[in-house]
């Protein structure tokens, strides 16, 4: 069942690479329920998985889901419990667009029962493996990396005011991640003024990001949140740039290869 959920590629390094928002299928007993708005899941996370292409030369492993989003959300707690409290939120299996329109026609939003079936189904699979590879890296390199990779329009105002920075990194404010880790980073971010860039504003890290990111387990996490103008259309039909893509990518390779180039001793 998990390879029908998710793909993962085993890598020789301790950093695994999640995309937990580029699926883009779902199933049909839940696409006969959505509005027709929906099939286009106009709130994917774009095309990451060709962005990030480049970590898997590095060593790194990846995994990405299958199923959108709008199916489950893998990057919100299991008890749906608000990740911003006091902002919009969506939800473990959202009802609502980013732009707070529902996803749902009239009386079909799944009820408590059909989120418990889905989050055994789809959620607790990708998490399992997720888990396994963290636990994989850690007992053989003595430590593990994690970087939650995702991207967002750059202006979405039910979500959050005005226009995001370009690139938002989320440490869920040092608790995440070796302090020397998040400092690392950031210097990075600081030297290319090319790209706005914030840590830990809006996007502090989600639920992967707090959950797995504990460093006096010797596991580091980091959340990468960045604006899709960077390397798409923002708009339908959501196209890949590979102009733009070619000027971020090596910001992102950057930062990566100083994740891989990290040693816990440097704390």
């Amino acid at each position: 069942m998990s390879d029908s959920i998710y793909t993962l590629h085993v890598g020789n390094t301790p950093l695994l690479v999640s995309l937990p928002h580029v699926g883009t299928d779902i199933p049909d007993y839940i696409r006969s329920r959505l509005v027709d708005r929906a099939l286009h899941t106009e709130d994917t996370d774009w095309h990451l998985t060709r962005l990030y292409e480049f970590v898997r030369a590095l060593g790194a492993s990846v995994i990405a889901p299958r199923y959108s989003r709008y199916v489950i959300d893998l990057n919100r707690p299991p008890d749906n419990t608000p990740m911003y409290a006091g902002a919009s939120n969506t939800d473990l299996c959202p009802t609502s667009f980013f732009t707070g329109e529902p996803l749902y026609r009239e009386g079909m939003a799944p009820d408590a029962a059909e989120v418990r079936r889905r989050r055994e189904h789809y959620w607790q699979p990708y998490h399992h493996a997720l888990r396994l590879q963290l636990d994989r890296q850690r007992a053989e390199f003595g430590y593990a990396m994690l970087w939650d990779g995702h991207s967002i329009r750059s202006e979405i105002p039910w979500l959050f005011d005005g226009k995001l920075p370009d690139l938002n990194l989320g440490t869920v404010n040092a608790e995440s991640c070796a302090l020397s880790v998040r400092l690392l980073l950031s210097k990075t971010l600081s030297a290319h003024a090319e790209f706005t860039h914030a840590v830990d504003g809006r996007f502090k890290g989600g639920y992967i990001a707090r959950h797995y990111g504990k460093p006096s387990e010797r596991i580091h996490a980091v959340q990468m949140e960045m604006c899709q103008s960077l390397y798409m259309q923002e708009t339908a039909p959501f196209a890949y740039n590979e102009f733009k893509a070619e000027i971020v990518t090596p910001v992102l390779r950057e930062m990566i290869e100083q994740m891989l180039a990290w040693r816990p001793d440097e704390e």
